[in-house]
């Protein structure tokens, strides 16, 4: 039966909606993964598609990051708590190592451009929640118009998209003036959208982003870079504080809560870095193997309640180095970062220009807004993050 159609073809449709739906519904991608997983099960040719897996350095680090977590259950005390953490991290196992053996190179550009539509109606949508064409819906105010999905996830991944259209624009030499144009235009659209809604994360991920994209736009020359950096980050970021009202609160509340730390321990700053200041101190005290994959929310909860009774005890760090160093310590911070590390190495020695800056900034843009929360543990993010890692870092080079 498997073999009665064409099984790549049919990998790439799903791919192709898989890329859409992705910003769009946790249902709708978990159909597409459970169907490309099943295929990929009953599809037989076992062998060479663990060889393809076992020879890649990337796919071994993935593997030894998700099995780390389930030998962290032996010295866990919450056997239910980790396993529930063991199916979160469940895509380092299967997932990134299953689409990493079925994208193609010559499906790239429809991987992209079929996200980039599902962000571009994500945005439009946005808009029109926001201008009160549209009545607000799901997870969407018309002060914070995130329709699909929290600004939590929603920002981190809207800077993505922008970073993945400012590429398009200026770097694809084959791109004929209307779609030029087009993609200006969506370029500019998106950074406003970035700003009208409160993801802060995600703001922070932008200007990272900006960043990174003036240094490849001026072929890491550092006077010029430098000089457009200081000029159009303060610009973009005064022009939105004067301009929109949630910004502006945003940030001041964040500067007003850091800067009266002790005061505000309860705000959503104060609390993260309360249990960062908590959950060192049970770090110290664990920092080879950790205190195991299922108990950080009963060990913080006693940490919390010795040093901060007045605060709820939380089972989410907020912080993915801190959730990492607390249920694996060193090791499991090792084998994570080393995912990085490949990818980033990977970035650096391909030929191809997209493949080496979207490849760098990829990585580089989790490790920032790791600091500010478990973003490899959420749906969104972290189907984003393996479903473009299977294909920007994957060595075409040495297969094709």
């Amino acid at each position: 039966m498997i073999e009665s159609f064409n099984l790549d073809k049919t990998y790439q449709y799903l791919l192709i909606a898989l890329a859409f739906l992705l910003p769009l519904t946790v249902f709708g991608g978990n159909v597409i993964v459970v169907l490309i997983v099943v295929l990929w099960l009953i599809s037989g040719n076992y062998k060479n598609k663990l060889n393809e897996i076992f020879s890649n350095k990337l796919m071994i680090a993935s593997i030894v990051f998700f099995s780390l977590h389930v030998i962290g259950l032996i010295w866990t005390e919450d056997l239910k708590w980790g396993l529930h953490i063991v199916h979160k991290m469940w895509y380092f196992l299967l997932l990134y190592p299953i689409l990493f053996t079925i994208v193609k190179k010559k499906y790239i550009k429809y991987y992209v451009t079929s996200f980039l539509l599902a962000i571009t109606l994500t945005e439009v949508v946005s808009y029109l929640v926001w201008f009160e064409i549209l009545p607000p819906f799901r997870n969407a105010t018309v002060i914070n118009p995130t329709p699909f999905m929290s600004h939590v996830s929603y920002n981190p991944i809207l800077a993505f998209a922008i970073y993945l259209v400012l590429n398009q624009t200026f770097f694809n030499s084959k791109l004929s003036k209307p779609l030029f144009l087009l993609y200006s235009f969506f370029a500019v659209t998106m950074s406003i959208n970035m700003f009208i809604t409160g993801g802060r994360s995600g703001q922070v991920m932008f200007f990272v982003m900006l960043t990174i994209f003036i240094f490849q736009f001026f072929s890491f020359q550092k006077v010029k870079s430098l000089l457009a950096i200081l000029i159009l980050i303060p610009s973009i970021f005064f022009t939105a504080y004067q301009t929109s009202p949630l910004f502006k609160e945003r940030v001041d509340l964040a500067t007003y809560n850091i800067i009266n730390y002790s005061d505000n321990k309860s705000s959503s700053v104060g609390q993260r870095i309360t249990i960062a200041l908590n959950s060192w101190s049970i770090m110290k005290e664990n920092l080879l193997i950790g205190i195991g994959t299922g108990d950080f929310p009963n060990e913080y909860r006693k940490i919390n309640q010795i040093n901060t009774p007045q605060l709820p005890p939380t089972t989410n760090p907020h912080n993915m180095y801190t959730l990492i160093g607390m249920q694996l310590g060193l090791v499991g911070l090792i084998s994570m970062f080393s995912i990085f590390y490949l990818q980033i190495k990977r970035s650096l020695v391909t030929s191809n220009q997209f493949i080496r800056d979207v490849g760098l900034v990829l990585p580089i843009l989790f490790l920032v807004i790791m600091w500010s929360d478990s973003y490899l543990l959420g749906h969104y993010t972290t189907l984003l993050f393996v479903f473009f890692s299977s294909f920007i870092h994957k060595d075409f080079d040495k297969i094709e």
